[in-house]
């Protein structure tokens, strides 16, 4: 299949196809012209990029999923369940984290504290202690500054 017809069909674009290869999520073959042909199967690896990114899981994580499965076949229904296994777990992590931020704005609501030190949105346990004094942004740049 041609790269119009797969991302048609697939319904993407041809540049998110494009970035996907780029990515090493799907593969294509080059004609003797030099253009991009697909395999049917590459279908079901593009219902499986969007299953994942539908559940909220990232292109890496996606990535490290389908680069257990091999290149010349399309995913079987045991490889989805082996997969959508690993991910539920994924999932009821982040549906964990976010629980835990939704308390956290539900105490901050109105506060206006604007304290780092206690602010447990944007600064959790005081992870910006551990930088130093100062804004971070400024000794990011004064770093970089340094380092080239």
């Amino acid at each position: 299949m041609s790269i119009g017809e797969i991302a048609s069909r697939a319904g993407i674009t041809v540049p998110t196809l494009r970035y996907y290869e780029e990515r090493g999520l799907v593969h294509s073959q080059r004609t003797t012209g030099n253009q991009r042909r697909y395999k049917r199967m590459s279908l079901r690896r593009l219902a499986v990029i969007a299953a994942g990114q539908r559940v909220g899981l990232s292109l890496e994580q996606i990535k490290s999923a389908l680069d257990e499965l091999p290149l010349d076949k399309a995913p079987s229904q045991a490889d989805w369940t082996a997969m959508s296994q690993r991910w539920a777990g994924l999932v009821a992590r982040r549906i964990s984290e976010l629980q835990v931020l939704e308390r956290s704005l539900e105490s901050c609501i109105g506060c206006g504290c604007l304290s780092l030190g206690r602010c447990s949105l944007i600064n959790p346990d005081d992870a910006a202690a551990a930088e130093g004094s100062g804004s971070r942004w400024s000794r990011r740049a004064r770093q970089a500054g340094a380092a080239s």
